[in-house]
């Protein structure tokens, strides 16, 4: 098979194969989004056994095969057993690992939506996070990561950048109040505004140290959930779990 590569990610989703090997969806910095094989990852005796479960994150070392990749070593960092110990924040984490593959791309550079999962992830088992803000806050930057982002900073109808109060999904952005009064659509206050503009355009690493009010984050809600029903065009079912929980 040749030389081994070395690659960083995070195991996306696991499909058992045949008797005892598994099929992996790893979403990696460097490759994108990869299909790799664990054989034998099934045996109990495997040193591949825990390494090859959903949000699994390392280094994986790997034999290039001309379609996939089958697994050799994996240098596991954090495992994220904390997921599993909550329902509710399971299913978070699930939607977070089905959004990022529904977004990733095979065999193209994802350094940034890697990290922004891992860092969301994290966030999840914080405690003084609240789920729900985490949520918003992940989905918002995936769109942006995307390409399929709102526009927040002006006018969608008529390019101005004061008076901006009004969302209108299929717009694909905020409206300045005279556009508003035309198209209408959801009324976003100031607060809510800077959030969402703020989410779009702070670094990664302070992208979770901030909360909101109680009407902010449920505005926040309102526009994601039309956005995303009208801009994605799959269901994801640890979604639904969540939403019926």
């Amino acid at each position: 098979m040749g030389q081994t590569i070395l690659l960083n990610g995070i195991v996306l989703s696991a499909m058992p194969i045949g008797d005892y090997d598994k099929r992996l969806v790893v979403l990696t910095r460097e490759r994108g989004k990869i299909t790799v094989f664990a054989r034998g990852a099934r045996r109990p005796s495997s040193a591949l056994l825990a390494a090859t479960n959903p949000f699994a994150f390392g280094e994986f070392e790997l034999f290039e095969g001309k379609t996939s990749y089958n697994a050799c070593k994996i240098n596991v960092k954090n495992y994220f057993r904390e997921l599993t110990e909550d329902i509710d924040t399971a299913y978070y984490g699930f939607y977070f690992l089905e959004l990022a593959d529904y977004y990733a791309v095979e065999n193209m550079e994802a350094k940034d939506m890697c990290n922004l999962l891992y860092a969301s992830l994290r966030a999840l088992i914080k405690p003084v996070f609240d789920n729900r803000l985490v949520r918003r806050i992940y989905e918002l930057r995936m769109l942006q990561l995307g390409g399929e982002y709102p526009q927040m900073f002006q006018c969608v109808s008529c390019g101005g950048g004061e008076s901006l109060g009004t969302f209108h999904t299929k717009r694909g952005g905020i409206l300045c109040s005279g556009c508003g009064a035309v198209y209408g659509g959801i009324e976003v206050s100031g607060s809510a505004l800077y959030t969402m503009q703020y989410i779009l355009t702070t670094p990664l690493e302070s992208l979770y140290r901030f909360q909101v009010s109680k009407d902010v984050l449920e505005t926040l809600e309102q526009i994601m959930n039309e956005y995303m029903m009208c801009y994605i065009d799959r269901e994801f079912r640890s979604l639904e779990l969540l939403n019926g929980w």
